[in-house]
């Protein structure tokens, strides 16, 4: 299975930290945040990764090179202007091939265990979901039986950790250009083509430099 680290983002919140490093090379505990996923990936049995990057994205072409360093190949997918997650997505789907593959927000840390998506996918997408933080109290999605829904329609809702497995065929009909991931996951859960899982162990969204900080004390933790 192939994967895809989202590396597109401005980061205007990490400032001034990202005015000069992109934010997914932003150093956490002395190691630049996409290398957790790298390794990770790695460790998950993944061999080809594909990044999208769009501001200063050439320091992380730069530092990560081909991905040999983890035993990985890594390919690029560059962004002129823009895109939103979905199309970024669909930008790389070349890259990507016509198989399901991994998805990983370029600017979280976690504890799961990408190992455990390396299984058949149940129809169009499956996402991992998670407790919902407090800067994101309302939650994205409800999982009931294995089956995700939109808030609101089954009981208590989490939080969409930027984690899942998306299948190339979520994206038909698309057409290039800027446009959101969200919209053609909700679709997706009206026609029952969503499964998801719930992992309660640790995860930040390192949106800010108080999370950068709440990640260091985590991983300093665990050390």
């Amino acid at each position: 299975m192939k994967a895809m680290i989202l590396a597109a983002g401005k980061g205007e919140r990490m400032r001034p930290l990202t005015l000069h490093t992109p934010k997914p090379l932003v150093p956490v505990a002395g190691v630049p945040l996409i290398e957790y996923h790298l390794r990770a990936l790695a460790r998950a049995g993944v061999t080809e990764v594909v990044i999208n990057h769009a501001w200063l994205g050439q320091q992380i072409e730069d530092h990560l090179s081909d991905g040999s360093r983890w035993g990985l190949k890594i390919s690029y997918s560059r962004e002129g202007e823009p895109l939103e997650t979905g199309g970024g997505i669909f930008k790389a789907l070349p890259l990507l091939g016509e198989s399901p593959f991994l998805l990983v927000n370029g600017d979280i840390w976690t504890d799961y265990d990408l190992a455990r998506l390396i299984a058949p996918l149940d129809g169009l997408a499956h996402l991992v979901l998670v407790d919902n933080p407090g800067h994101h109290g309302r939650g994205d999605f409800c999982l009931s039986d294995g089956r995700v829904a939109d808030a609101g329609e089954q009981g208590d809702t989490l939080t969409f950790s930027g984690i899942s497995v998306l299948h190339p065929d979520l994206f038909k009909g698309c057409q290039a250009g800027s446009f959101k991931l969200a919209p053609l996951l909700r679709q997706a859960m009206a026609r029952g083509q969503v499964s998801g899982e719930h992992h309660r162990g640790h995860w930040v969204d390192v949106g800010t430099l108080e999370r950068l900080a709440e990640v260091e004390r985590l991983l300093a933790g665990h050390s």
